[in-house]
């Protein structure tokens, strides 16, 4: 019996990869779009081969939308409005669309396969994203699986991009690897260091990007990136900012801190840290010596579960812990809150702001995962 089960899984198994490979070869050689015509904003026209998506037909001719997922229809950054041309809403689009935005005609561009003209409309913003060329400066462990890598910048030789922002690293093949990836990263140095980019980069199982990074990248390496992008920046001038994070989400907290360091400006910061023990804690020195240069900054670190040797004699428990009970006693009417991490640190801390008053619309982040 159990022989006639496994036999029937193998069949339908084999019958599977024969449909899989047959819609392949359809798709390539039978689905022959030609050249299709994408029209952007009514005063640009380029001319690319039908069949790809929309995101990768416009990367081809390096006009870049924001894409924190790499393509793989995730992170829903790369909503555009487009006019005419894209065909029915996938089932893959959905999910990461308003019902106001469907109407407006706004869709998903790694989604949308490019298989007749199109009309698109992209903020003039997005023009200024450009790839890069670099040269890798540094690689170094800030924890156990975490290293900073630092890029030094060949063509162009400089960036100017906003504290907060991120870009979107890209692999090469390696090992059983075939193809390239990117993924997208904070950037860690300070916005007037424009000739380097500093990431912080955790590694994440079987996450192809990271293990390139942690396993195969070496200093001297020459690599290739593609930003600045993403909407997380400092706003306002006066209000008080708290600040929440753990992990590699120590990367853009620390681009901004430096950016207010440098403006000499006087708002009251606070950032709370989270992490597991003390081996996971890092930029401990960096953060007191950002103490000393912002009037009014506070670090406070987290630990959720100390080792006896760790000696700790901070907060304990999850960085929520420690933000609850800061945001009972402050004015929450007069705070913005500024969160990078994984999204679980993410939603918890949100609802810890909105439970204590903290308004969702001066809450910022950037969904990477």
């Amino acid at each position: 019996m159990i022989d006639k089960i496994l036999l029937t899984v193998l069949i339908v198994t084999a019958m599977n990869a024969v449909l899989a490979v047959i819609l392949v070869i359809a798709e390539r050689f039978l689905a022959n779009y030609g050249t299709v015509r994408i029209r952007i904003n009514e005063d640009k026209t380029l001319e690319v081969q039908g069949g790809s998506s929309l995101l990768a037909s416009l990367n081809s001719h390096k006009i870049f939308l924001p894409s924190a997922c790499g393509g793989r229809g995730t992170c829903g950054y790369c909503k555009c409005e487009i006019q005419e041309g894209a065909g029915p809403l996938l089932p893959t689009e959905a999910p990461l669309l308003t019902e106001t935005e469907i109407g407006t005609q706004i869709r998903i561009a790694c989604q949308v396969k490019v298989r007749e003209d199109m009309q698109i409309r992209i903020p003039e913003a997005l023009f200024n994203i450009h790839e890069f060329s670099a040269e890798v400066m540094l690689l170094e462990d800030l924890t156990y699986d975490i290293k900073l890598c630092r890029l030094k910048l060949i063509d162009p030789p400089g960036i100017h991009f906003k504290a907060g922002q991120y870009i979107q690293l890209r692999t090469k093949p390696y090992d059983q690897v075939r193809e390239s990836v990117s993924r997208a990263y904070s950037i860690a140095s300070p916005a007037f260091r424009t000739d380097q980019v500093d990431l912080m980069i955790r590694l994440v199982p079987d996450g192809i990007c990271t293990t390139w990074v942690h396993r195969v990248l070496k200093q001297g390496d020459r690599v290739t990136f593609v930003g600045p992008m993403g909407d997380f920046q400092v706003h306002g001038q006066h209000e008080e900012m708290v600040l929440a994070a753990g992990g590699s989400g120590m990367a853009p907290m620390v681009s901004i801190l430096h950016d207010m360091a440098a403006k000499q400006v006087t708002r009251k910061i606070t950032f709370f840290f989270g992490a597991v023990s003390r081996k996971d804690l890092f930029y401990i020195d960096e953060m007191k010596e950002l103490e000393k240069s912002i009037p009014d900054f506070t670090f406070v670190p987290s630990l959720s579960s100390p080792d006896p040797g760790d000696q700790w004699q901070g907060e304990t428990g999850l960085v929520t812990v420690s933000l609850e009970r800061y945001l009972k006693i402050a004015d929450c009417t007069q705070i913005q809150g500024y969160l990078c991490g994984s999204p679980g640190l993410i939603n918890a801390c949100v609802k810890v702001m909105e439970a204590c008053g903290v308004t969702r619309d001066r809450i910022y982040f950037d969904p990477f995962a």
